[in-house]
């Protein structure tokens, strides 16, 4: 079994979660294995190695479990991208839009210097709302995206419609 079948495997699927009709897609067990875990990390290292990546942004909560291990690999820095209130110096916020309201999301103000090239990586590409948020805030601040990169996609939900077009998008497993 190669890296990206042995992840697949160890995603666990709930159906009925979180409402009737819905089948969650849980990373927690694949992150659990020690060898799907290092599928992952090591499957997105080979994507960027040699990219001229400066830093990879992980999104909150379970983007940070690849943001570091990834820009460890690939040498570059890592930066924080949280909900409100979660950072002691001052930050930058971008709202974006959910079904039911609206969200936020933030990072400090001087996390990134203009020009530095980012990938923004988090667990799951469902609606893409957040990573898209996430590539508003990080332009603004003055970052290139470079990519957006996720160990799950949900295909059916066109997640990659809202992220900028001229970004590569990298998702490990589909479904």
């Amino acid at each position: 079994m190669n890296g990206l079948e042995l992840i697949k495997e160890n995603v666990r699927s709930i159906k009925d979660f979180p409402v009737k009709g819905i089948i969650f897609r849980d990373i927690t067990t694949a992150i659990k294995d020690k060898d799907s875990l290092r599928a992952i990390i090591n499957a997105l290292t080979e994507i960027f190695t040699g990219k001229g990546i400066d830093y990879v942004a992980g999104v909150e909560a379970r983007g940070f479990v690849f943001a570091s291990a990834l820009a460890y690999n690939i040498n570059s820095g890592c930066i924080l991208i949280r909900k409100p209130g979660k950072f002691p110096a001052e930050p930058i916020s971008e709202e974006y839009t959910l079904e039911y309201g609206t969200n936020k999301i933030e990072m400090h103000k001087d996390a990134i210097e203009p020009g530095k090239k980012v990938i923004v990586i988090d667990d799951l590409l469902a609606t893409g709302g957040t990573v898209a948020a996430a590539c508003k805030l990080l332009t603004r601040a003055g970052a290139e995206i470079k990519a957006a990169a996720f160990v799950i996609e949900l295909t059916e939900l066109n997640g990659r419609a809202k992220l900028p077009e001229n970004i590569e998008v990298v998702s490990l497993v589909s479904y």
